[in-house]
């Protein structure tokens, strides 16, 4: 249970680390909130009323902590440029962003395992081979390319989905699934390169270990020694790999949102970044933040689930 704690306090810190980061990172660029929204031609007087207003003349500790308890309470703050909540604009988006990365991760998990035990098992192969060079190659080209390829080969040629006709999960939930399947897939690719290269030499190296030599001394065949011994010690750092590449993956479904033209946290976020619209860039990239830490301390649990002697020395 110490490890849990332990891990546990190092979330809450670095937490606490990223928003002051965040919160001051906007607090000393250039540009004044008050001023975009009312123009330049506003006068000093309503420019100062305004910051007034908004809260921006009070000394940033002040402002952090307000906004920080606010966050904690589920609190977003206003937003400048719309004068709306910023909860409601942002959650409103969340599905959107978050189905394509979970979509995205169950891509990588049922590919890129099967295809990585695969390439392990006929090591030095020519199927090992082929897919090597194609792992190499998938894992050069960046994401946004990868969609631009997707869609010009899968939305333009074979019209299997038609570029720019997103289908809102409230119409159809089913045209929304398909249709993030291929920014999902444009996500997964190199997150699949990657898993199979780790994977195979994760069980490559654990195979020739001496506890493997024992199975087969005892009689087992090869795919026995390798489901019930090697690929439980040759997934843990795997496993952690996948658990960072699902936090990558949020933060890449924005990316990849602006390529496919669908309307999630992205759109909001580039118009927000624009008209200096900091609540809501705060909230989105502290939403961000805290499932990428979430992630990382889910992981950590996991690892200790899988292999109970990683953090004995905290016990």
């Amino acid at each position: 249970m110490r490890y849990i704690f332990k891990k546990l306090g190092m979330m809450i810190i670095t937490l606490l680390v990223v928003s002051i980061c965040v919160f001051l990172a906007f607090s000393i660029i250039p540009g004044d909130p008050a001023m975009r929204m009312l123009g330049t031609e506003a006068s000093p007087e309503l420019v100062e009323q305004t910051r007034q207003e908004m809260g921006l003349n009070d000394p940033v500790l002040v402002r952090y902590f307000k906004w920080f308890l606010g966050f904690i309470r589920g609190d977003f703050g206003i937003s400048y440029n719309y004068k709306v909540p910023v909860g409601g604009m942002v959650l409103s988006k969340v599905p959107i962003t978050l189905t394509m990365a979970v979509m995205a991760f169950i891509l990588t998990v049922l590919i890129s395992i099967p295809l990585g035990i695969t390439t392990a098992k006929h090591e030095n192969s020519l199927l090992d081979r082929c897919l090597t060079v194609i792992n190499q190659v998938i894992m050069a080209i960046p994401p946004f390319f990868s969609g631009i390829l997707i869609t010009f080969i899968f939305g333009m040629i074979f019209r299997f989905f038609t570029p720019g006709g997103f289908v809102s999960y409230t119409t159809d939930l089913g045209k929304f699934i398909r249709y993030l399947f291929f920014p999902s897939l444009a996500i997964a690719l190199p997150k699949i390169s990657m898993t199979v290269r780790m994977l195979r030499g994760s069980l490559i190296d654990e195979s020739q270990k001496d506890y493997t030599r024992t199975a087969y001394s005892r009689g087992n065949n090869t795919d026995g020694v390798l489901y019930r011994h090697v690929l439980k010690n040759a997934m843990i750092p795997v496993i952690t790999f996948l658990g960072m590449a699902l936090a990558d993956m949020v933060a890449g479904s924005i990316v990849i949102e602006q390529v496919f033209g669908i309307p999630g946290i992205s759109r909001i976020l580039l118009t927000s970044i624009s008209n200096r619209d900091y609540p809501v860039v705060e909230a989105i990239i502290m939403g961000i933040a805290v499932i990428v830490i979430l992630v990382n301390f889910l992981v950590d649990v996991i690892y200790r689930i899988i292999d109970p002697r990683i953090g004995l020395e905290d016990e």
